[in-house]
């Protein structure tokens, strides 16, 4: 029997527990999760420092580190992640719909939990917790798999976290983590059809690919985030500086920052000096057309290709193409869009309906910062990623899309002639 077999069948064993378990036993186990993450969070930190000195020995990146990172901040963020959630609708149960048919058959479309989730993810750990207690409150048994960069920090959160549900009356089966990362291990879960109920990969788009390609276990499909900023001719130069400075510097290592800025000809010359003192303050890499290098400076500005115009940096790297019109971002963004998020700033109202209209994206600003889509900021509670495709879920992966539905039929002893 294989690693991932054992791990499958604990969590199939108690998958029913916790999805037929009371609201108010999840939210139970929530508040004890929270509770754990406060009082240990010196144990959490002190298992990241491990993580974070091997990354600097591997030479990891800054942005890539921080992705890593924990700290008090962080630590208060996942427990109160924790709280939030416990306040949320449970899912489970809600009806979606309901009719009775000309026979006097009642049909209720009601949501049910997945069964057992399987998460995929890199070096982020609060992925552990985030994907932990989204599928606690929405019934379903998890097991998750994070990246060899984080092990100490995830085994860490997991330990917690199994104390935790246990201590609120549940299998500390419900939450597993594969603390095996050999590659060979990650394969066996993508194709654990007869444990897994669905498979969601969270990171870069080589890990998404490889699940995507791989798994014979039903994927649901985050994406990479290649996000546009889109400066129009009417645009208020301060705001889009602000929206295009707080998209790529706040946090450039997750998946809402942006990655590319195109900007109307029209306003470019004042805009665009004025956006390079900002990044400069942290030190952005700025890789531009050749108008944009006219503007800027050659010596200042990389010449950008469509290699550069189609990268998720996740890094302080930021591409830069002049358009001539709405028309132009919008088959640039068309072209190298990965689906997630885009922004428009414009004081142009009809401008903003039509590219809202036009961009077939998860999520689709107008005037403010793509640094928004995240589940907590929608409203969501936490969220185990941004879906970029169209089946069953697209956008902030919160606890209605950690469910299924089946349908509810009740009669008096109907037949069909």
């Amino acid at each position: 029997m294989s690693y991932i077999d054992i791990l499958g069948q604990k969590a199939k064993a108690c998958k029913k527990d916790i999805a037929f378990a009371s609201t108010t036993q999840k939210n139970d186990a929530l508040l004890e999760i929270a509770h754990i993450l406060r009082v240990c969070k010196d144990d959490i930190i002190e298992a990241n420092k491990v993580d974070l000195e091997n990354g600097r020995m591997r030479k990891m990146s800054e942005a890539m580190l921080d992705r890593l990172a924990l700290n008090d901040s962080r630590i208060e963020g996942m427990a109160k992640a924790c709280e939030e959630l416990s306040q949320l609708d449970d899912p489970v149960g809600e009806v979606v719909s309901g009719s009775t048919r000309p026979n006097g058959m009642k049909i209720e479309k009601v949501r049910v939990p997945m069964g057992v989730i399987g998460i995929i993810f890199e070096a982020r750990p609060n992925v552990t917790v985030d994907g932990a207690i989204l599928c606690l409150k929405s019934g379903n048994a998890v097991i998750l798999r994070g990246g060899k960069e984080a092990i100490n920090s995830n085994k860490m959160l997991a330990d917690l976290m199994r104390k935790a549900v246990e201590r609120a009356g549940f299998s500390p089966d419900i939450i597993q983590l594969v603390e095996d990362t050999d590659r060979g291990i990650a394969l066996d879960m993508m194709k654990a059809n007869d444990y897994i109920d669905v498979l969601i990969p969270r990171g870069g788009a080589q890990l998404i690919k490889a699940v995507v390609q791989s798994a014979t276990v039903p994927v649901i499909e985050t994406g990479t985030g290649n996000c546009h900023v889109y400066v129009d001719a009417s645009a208020d130069i301060k705001m889009a500086v602000n929206i295009v400075d707080n998209g790529k510097t706040s946090r450039p290592s997750v998946c809402n920052a942006v990655e590319s800025c195109l900007v109307h000809r029209d306003i470019a010359e004042d805009f665009l000096p004025k956006l390079k003192e900002r990044l400069d303050k942290h030190h952005v890499e700025i890789r531009g057309c050749e108008l944009t290098r006219q503007i800027l400076g050659s010596e200042n500005v990389t010449p950008a290709d469509d290699d550069d115009y189609a990268t998720e940096f996740l890094d302080y790297i930021i591409s830069i193409k002049v358009v001539d019109d709405m028309a132009e971002a919008l088959e640039h963004i068309d072209r190298f869009s990965t689906g997630h998020s885009e922004c428009i700033v414009t004081e142009s109202l009809f401008a903003a309906q039509e590219f809202q209209k036009r961009v077939d994206s998860a999520a689709v600003y107008v005037n403010c910062s793509t640094r928004f889509t995240d589940g907590g900021m929608f409203g969501l509670g936490a969220e185990i990623g941004i879906s970029t495709q169209k089946l069953h879920a697209r956008g902030p992966m919160g606890l209605r899309e950690m469910t299924t539905t089946k349908y509810l039929i009740s009669g008096k002893g109907q037949i069909r002639e």
